[in-house]
């Protein structure tokens, strides 16, 4: 229902902005494998060139309760990459660069945090000194580099196993942007509609296309995608709702 109704938006491109299935994480891997044939079959839908951004429901096996191995030939990332490619990336379109970045550190205890490994930051260093002075540039992200979620909710009684919500060493990313014409960066992962600008670079995370994981409205949000525009120097978004009606709402 998403894809068709996103076909109704004009556009030069899609950027998936992450979880391509639910989940990956915590099954077999043959249920993550029928899970990742039905998402490519129904991506045609789409119609559009699609870009892929990895979430943390794209990584197989990571749970120990999924009885995968950690030895297994799709374990954790490998899976992503066979079916979509790199798991960071950047291209151009139209005199701009997009950037896709990886966010999902996985942990010692076969868990998941926010982070960007130290290979990448090296990689996306060498990636915007190479543009020439002033070039727009647009970065999809799944787990938040900037987000105020933290203010939206209550304190947890105990603090989380492992910083899942926004990137933990987003400080040195954000840091690599500066001096470089980022016109936004496009976030995912925690289901709301938010929009924060710090330094200057509006960071818009999405909601989702399952809303509060398919029993309706998320903190407000409901189901749906972002449509993103850019002219005259300057990203803007809007969100499309398309339709989908829970049977088992729940509120958040």
């Amino acid at each position: 229902m998403a894809f068709k109704k996103a076909r109704t938006v004009k556009a030069d491109f899609a950027i998936n902005g992450g979880d391509h299935v639910f989940d990956a994480l915590g099954v077999p891997k043959e249920r993550a494998l029928k899970l990742f044939d039905l998402y490519d079959k129904t991506e045609q839908d789409l119609g559009l060139k699609l870009y892929h951004t990895i979430g943390n429901h794209d990584v197989c096996g990571v749970y120990p309760s999924s009885g995968v191995a950690q030895d297994d030939s799709l374990y954790g990332k490998k899976l992503f990459e066979q079916r979509f490619g790199k798991l960071y990336y950047s291209f151009d379109h139209k005199g701009h660069h997009f950037i896709v970045l990886d966010s999902i550190g996985i942990t010692a205890d076969r868990s998941y945090e926010g982070r960007v490994d130290a290979a990448q930051l090296q990689w996306l260093a060498a990636d915007l000194a190479g543009l020439p002075a002033g070039t727009p540039i647009i970065v999809s992200v799944h787990i938040p580099l900037v987000t105020a979620f933290f203010s939206y909710v209550p304190e947890p009684p105990l603090p989380p196993a492992h910083h899942g919500l926004s990137v933990a060493n987003a400080n040195e990313v954000i840091d690599l942007f500066a001096g470089h014409n980022v016109l936004g960066v496009l976030q995912g992962h925690t289901h709301i509609n938010e929009l924060v600008v710090w330094k200057g670079v509006p960071y818009c995370t999405s909601g989702a296309v399952c809303g509060n994981w398919w029993h309706g409205v998320r903190m407000g949000t409901p189901e749906g995608f972002t449509v993103v525009t850019v002219a005259d120097g300057k990203m803007t978004t809007r969100y499309e709702t398309y339709g989908f009606k829970s049977v088992a709402t729940q509120n958040t």
